[in-house]
C-alpha cells in the first residue's frame, strides 16, 4: 500500500489521504494504543509567543529527533526551531523556543508509529538520504469570538525542508481551513479539508508550496479549534 503512495507524491508531490486510509497505512508500524491520551496532550500546549503578527490564537510544543540508515529513531536533547527568512518571512530568522513535547506523548506509541510511518515513506522518496534531522510540532489553532484562528499566518508557504507530514487530531466547532497545494509557479495543484482524525496531507516541500485558509467558530460560545500533529524530515549530510 505505501508503494501506491510513494508514486502518487512522486508524481504529483503531494498526497491527501482519508483517515480510513491513513489509518490502514500506519497499522504496519505500530500500535496507536496511547491515542486517547496523544490527543488529550493537545489540551496542554502553551501560547505561542512568536506571533508577528499579534496574534493570540495559536498554541504549540515542539520535539526534535534524528534517524539513521538503521532506521532506528532517536529524539535529541531540546532546541530551538529555526527557519530562514527565505521560507517564513513572518517568523522565520530566530531560533523560535518552544515547550517540549511531554517525555510520555513524545515515546508513546502513536508518535513512534507515526514516525516510523513517515521514515519508511521519506525513504523510499529519497532512498539516498544518509539519515534525517525530524521535528514533529503539535499545534492548535483557536478561533475566538470575533476573531479567526489562522492555521499559516505566513501564507502559501514551504518550510524548507524535505517532506511534511500534516495529520488531524481534533476539529471542533469551526469551519474552513481549507488546505491548498500551489506549484512552485503558483498554480494550484489541488485543495482538500481535513476534516476527521486521522485524515493527512503529505507534500514534497521541495515541489510544493501549501496553505490554509482562516478558520472560524460556528458557536462564538463554545471552543473552537483545530488540532494537527506536523512532521518533517530533513536530510542531513552523515548517518
Amino acid at each position: 500500500m505505501i508503494g501506491g503512495l510513494t508514486a502518487a507524491i512522486l508524481r504529483d508531490g503531494y498526497a491527501f489521504l482519508r483517515a480510513d486510509a491513513m489509518r490502514d497505512l500506519l497499522a504496519p508500524f505500530g500500535p496507536l494504543s496511547d491515542w486517547a491520551a496523544f490527543a488529550d496532550s493537545w489540551n496542554h500546549l502553551e501560547r505561542d509567543e512568536y506571533m508577528a503578527d499579534g496574534g493570540r490564537y495559536r498554541r504549540r510544543r515542539h520535539a526534535v529527533y534524528g534517524a539513521g540508515r538503521d532506521g532506528r529513531i532517536a529524539r535529541a536533547p531540546h532546541q530551538p526551531h529555526y527557519q530562514a527568512l527565505e521560507y517564513n518571512p513572518l517568523h522565520g530568522g530566530i531560533a523560535r523556543w518552544f515547550d517540549p513535547i511531554a517525555p510520555e506523548i513524545g515515546s508513546g506509541s502513536s508518535m513512534g508509529t507515526i514516525l516510523a510511518f513517515c521514515r519508511s515513506l521519506f525513504g523510499s522518496l529519497a532512498p539516498d538520504a544518509r539519515g534525517w534531522r525530524i521535528e514533529a510540532h503539535q499545534f492548535r489553532i483557536e478561533a475566538q469570538p470575533g476573531v479567526e484562528g489562522r492555521p499559516t499566518p505566513e501564507g502559501m508557504h514551504r518550510d524548507g525542508v524535505d517532506y511534511v507530514l500534516v495529520l488531524l487530531v481534533a476539529r471542533c466547532n469551526i469551519v474552513s481551513g481549507i488546505t491548498a497545494i500551489h506549484a512552485l509557479d503558483g498554480r494550484e495543484l489541488g485543495s482538500f479539508t481535513l476534516t476527521e482524525p486521522f485524515d493527512a496531507a503529505i507534500v514534497n516541500d521541495r515541489r510544493v508550496a501549501h496553505g490554509v485558509t482562516p478558520v472560524d467558530a460556528i458557536d462564538p460560545a463554545a471552543p473552537a479549534y483545530r488540532d494537527v500533529l506536523v512532521v518533517t524530515f530533513a536530510r542531513r549530510e552523515s548517518a
